[in-house]
């Protein structure tokens, strides 16, 4: 088998000099987004073919064209901007509250091993809850309103940073902070320009998890004592034998879920760039 390139274009031949495929760089960047997502391509299909040769039955499975022709009916008639529009604030102010308090406390009982150590069978019995398990009690505290959607969502976002936060504190390379100390940094200088930097990867990490704990969450929280939102309405069509709107929100909480991943993917990668420089030099 040999390659030979000419004319901007990449010519693949086997034995015999037959050419089997010419790429055009300039159509690179599809075929890498092809093989990328090429799993989920194939599921689409199944799904559209299936249903459509009585394999699955369509009121179970309506073929995905006309789920999604459903879903453009919802987004022009403004029913599936409302629900949206619901559920992102929901899960924004669950999730900005947890994070914002998982990442002090983490850093702090990374930092204070024996504060760690003292309160770490709470932390465990805490995490080990089940925020779909415990919802109930956070409705008996807040009522059915949105305070314990809220709450049950921060509940439920807590966890993997504030775990991941004291995991990368802990882990702190210990040569960096020898040498800060020999140089004099004090304690606060330590934290904040050594440790807490180093600890970066590990709490985007930890963020990252957190952000796919709210949504499955909010969806539960909005099951119960809601009128709008995400979760809400696939309960309402589930219970409506609505099931290409059912499939319509599912997709759509999916499809949320693929985008905060990839814009906490890209954030993490901007506040670790330092890191793979190192590792290049």
């Amino acid at each position: 088998m040999s390659v030979h390139a000419s004319n901007g274009k990449t010519n693949m031949t086997v034995a015999g000099n037959i050419n089997i495929t010419t790429i055009n760089p300039r159509f690179s960047w599809l075929i890498n987004y092809l093989q990328k997502y090429i799993i989920i391509l194939l599921i689409v299909l199944l799904w559209e073919v299936l249903p459509r040769i009585g394999f699955v039955d369509t009121f179970l499975l309506p073929p995905f064209s006309e789920v999604m022709i459903r879903w453009g009916q919802m987004f022009i008639s403004g029913e599936m901007f409302l629900n949206f529009y619901v559920s992102i604030l929901r899960v924004l102010a669950g999730f900005l509250i947890g994070i914002g308090i998982a990442i002090p406390l983490g850093v702090f009982m990374g930092w204070y091993k024996g504060f760690e150590e003292t309160v770490d069978p709470l932390l465990q019995a805490c995490r080990s809850s089940s925020a779909i398990a415990i919802y109930p009690l956070f409705l008996l505290i807040f009522g059915i309103g949105e305070q314990a959607k809220i709450a049950i969502i921060s509940w439920g976002t807590i966890w993997p940073t504030l775990l991941s936060t004291i995991t990368g504190v802990r882990q702190s390379d210990p040569l960096l902070i020898k040498s800060a100390r020999s140089m004099g940094a004090s304690g606060l200088t330590l934290l904040t320009k050594v440790i807490v930097p180093g600890a970066v990867p590990n709490i985007v990490t930890g963020i990252r998890l957190s952000a796919a704990h709210s949504l499955l969450v909010l969806v539960v929280a909005e099951m119960i004592g809601a009128h709008a939102g995400l979760g809400y309405s696939i309960f309402y069509f589930e219970e409506h034998y609505a099931i290409r709107e059912m499939y319509a929100m599912l997709l759509t909480i999916a499809v949320l879920g693929l985008i905060v991943n990839y814009i906490l993917k890209y954030i993490e990668k901007r506040l670790t760039a330092w890191k793979e420089r190192q590792i290049a030099e």
